[in-house]
């Protein structure tokens, strides 16, 4: 019977590298909308301003791809910080951009029931995510600053 690795080992555990794989997905979805409206912090942003966002939000998931793959802990705690702010501006959106707003923007109708719950079952799977991460904190095992 094998036994599973101890977190300081040379073996990757597969919750980290399921991890990485699901910020490296992170990364190519955010790296797909450069171009497009962005909602940030209840407001939807266009042109120069989404681009600029989009690219730092592309620098952010690369940075947390790299450090779960290097299972740097300093990522550890940003993983929880990207997360929880995720979650925050998700509830924001949700909040004060109007339905009406957004169908003038994308020029289609908008299910306002079905925008809130998919917003609001996103922001309960990043929670959910949120708590294994908290939990595996053993796991980030690389206690140094840098990812290189």
């Amino acid at each position: 019977m094998r036994r599973a690795p101890a977190a300081d080992s040379d073996e990757r555990p597969l919750g980290i590298t399921l991890l990485s794989g699901l910020y490296l997905f992170f990364f190519l979805v955010s790296a797909s909308t450069y171009g497009n409206p962005f909602p940030f912090l209840g407001r939807i942003y266009t042109d120069m301003p989404a681009k600029a966002l989009v690219v730092a939000d592309c620098l952010i998931c690369l940075y947390l791809f790299l450090g779960v793959i290097r299972r740097q802990r300093l990522t550890w705690y940003l993983l929880i910080a990207y997360n929880s702010f995720e979650i925050i501006n998700t509830v924001v959106n949700v909040k004060f951009i109007s339905v009406a707003e957004l169908e003038h923007l994308i020029g289609t109708p908008v299910n306002s029931d079905g925008l809130w719950v998919n917003n609001i079952a996103a922001s309960l799977a990043i929670l959910l995510l949120t708590q294994y991460i908290y939990r595996s904190k053993r796991l980030f095992s690389n206690r140094g600053y840098y990812l290189f």
